[in-house]
């Protein structure tokens, strides 16, 4: 076990929008099996393909390279674009044609950056579109039917183009109180309501997501002391590994949010998500802590670290290689997004088209 093998279990975000010779010198010694980039990482179409080039040129082994490009409000690429409309605007529309067109342009869009896979769909239910729990406007249905029919269409549009998709918030976040940002929320949801509806929903897609996302809720029903599913081997390998059969990626959920850092100390978070069965640890914001979750890592045990590596070698199997870029093919690309919006919301609610060269504010969302 070397040290190349051990940093293919993170999952990093990376400082700013090119790497310094600090950050560079960290990733070479690390090795991170993933990346994933956020607003802070974006300041122009071309300099965010240079940015990924270099992250590939420094990976000795093929990386993820991800982001959350969901639409509307989670859609990190609107700094520089067109805002797709969100699952809730093409939920609202009730045309599946159109959520099929939005999986097929966010596919090519994240491509022609070199991207290979999209933390979405959202597979939670919404019970409550003003929920303040970080799912507004996320939800592609109220219902199991409605969230399966119009997810699994961006779904599979989006893996036709070549990006590998992830559903979360496993195992069902919609009942959350409070946002995972800041608080570990308690689920109060019986097994058979779960079962019912949030777990309805991600059964129907254990064999067409490549990876799932470990929300960041405590569930009872599963874990009578406090221990978010993120953490708990009662949730991750006895339920969705050992019941529901999925044998894709698993990741947590970010790490760095206030769910997990109240309550528990890094190495301590490190543990004790290899033993719940994760295969990816996700560190979005502390990034010179990875040296520190490599060293945790480096004294895990050996099965789990064996198990770990295995789910990571099955998914880098199905990486895509980029498309080739230019800025004259990122504008005809985010054309189709400016249509799509029109398409969705109306000429007048779609706003202002974004310029060409436009920068919005890059103001971090969930």
């Amino acid at each position: 076990m070397n040290g190349d093998s051990l940093g293919q279990l993170i999952l990093t975000g990376v400082p700013g929008t090119e790497l310094d010779v600090e950050t560079a010198a960290l990733f070479r010694r690390i090795q991170p099996g993933a990346f994933i980039l956020f607003g802070r990482n974006i300041v122009s179409a071309t300099q965010l393909r240079n940015l990924i080039d270099d992250l590939r040129d420094l990976s000795r082994v093929e990386p993820i390279i991800t982001i959350d490009q969901e639409g509307g409000r989670v859609s990190r690429l609107r700094l520089i674009g067109n805002e797709p409309p969100s699952a809730q605007q093409l939920r609202d529309k009730g045309d599946i044609a159109l959520v099929r067109r939005h999986g097929e342009i966010t596919g090519e869009l994240l491509r022609l950056f070199g991207f290979n896979l999209d933390l979405c769909p959202v597979l939670d239910i919404s019970f409550d579109d003003e929920a303040d729990n970080s799912l507004r406007g996320r939800c592609y249905g109220k219902t199991v039917e409605q969230v399966t029919e119009l997810a699994g269409a961006f779904n599979e549009a989006m893996r036709g183009q070549g990006i590998l998709s992830c559903g979360k918030h496993f195992p069902g976040y919609s009942a959350a109180g409070v946002d995972a940002h800041h608080d570990l929320p308690k689920i109060d949801r019986s097994r058979e309501e779960l079962e019912r509806e949030e777990l309805a929903v991600f059964t129907r897609f254990i064999r067409d997501v490549d990876s799932m996302m470990i929300c960041h809720g405590w569930y009872p029903c599963f874990e009578s002391q406090k221990r978010p599913a993120s953490l708990s081997r009662k949730i991750i390998t006895d339920l969705l590994r050992s019941e529901l059969g999925f044998n894709g990626l698993v990741m947590t959920d970010d790490l760095d949010m206030g769910a997990i850092v109240n309550e528990y100390s890094l190495d301590e978070t490190i543990r004790m998500a290899l033993d719940a069965g994760n295969d990816l640890v996700m560190i979005c914001h502390r990034v010179a802590a990875i040296a520190e979750v490599h060293q945790t890592l480096s004294r895990c045990p050996r099965a789990q670290i064996d198990a770990a590596l295995a789910g990571v070698g099955r998914i880098k199997e199905k990486l895509a290689s980029p498309t080739p870029f230019s800025e004259a093919e990122f504008r005809r690309v985010d054309a189709k997004i400016w249509q799509l919006r029109v398409a969705v919301l109306g000429e007048e609610a779609a706003g202002q088209r974004s310029p060409e060269d436009g920068k919005r504010s890059p103001v971090e969302t969930y």
